[in-house]
């Protein structure tokens, strides 16, 4: 079963961009998409722009708006996300716990839908 592990942390928690910290953490992430590959558990993965690059597009009564910002205001904010096929829940939890920013951010746990059984 495909699991989606969403990424996220407060801005101002773990290494900052571009510090020694961060470039010190991306070997870690390296290693990470390593075992997750070797593993072959891997299905996609990405890390997202800091969230002040996020843009909301809503379509209300007809008309489209447009914000700058993420969709909901909080304390953590979404940095990427791993979409990883394993036999379930309790193997998503290991690797989840295994995520180079468990330390100081949260590992949302989402299994994938299977829109492809539901065409018919």
């Amino acid at each position: 079963m495909q699991y989606m592990l969403l990424l996220t942390s407060a801005p101002d928690a773990g290494p900052q961009p571009g510090s020694p910290e961060e470039a010190a953490e991306m070997g870690e992430w390296f290693a990470y998409d390593d075992m997750l590959k070797e593993a072959g558990v891997f299905v996609s993965g990405e890390a997202l722009h800091p969230v002040d690059t996020a843009t909301t597009v809503r379509v209300r009564d007809g008309g489209t708006v447009v914000t700058d910002g993420p969709f909901a205001e909080t304390k953590e904010y979404l940095g990427g996300y791993y979409v990883i096929d394993v036999p379930d829940l309790d193997t998503a939890i290991s690797y989840a716990e295994k995520v180079p920013n468990i330390g100081y951010g949260s590992v949302e746990i989402r299994a994938v839908l299977d829109v492809s059984a539901m065409a018919g």
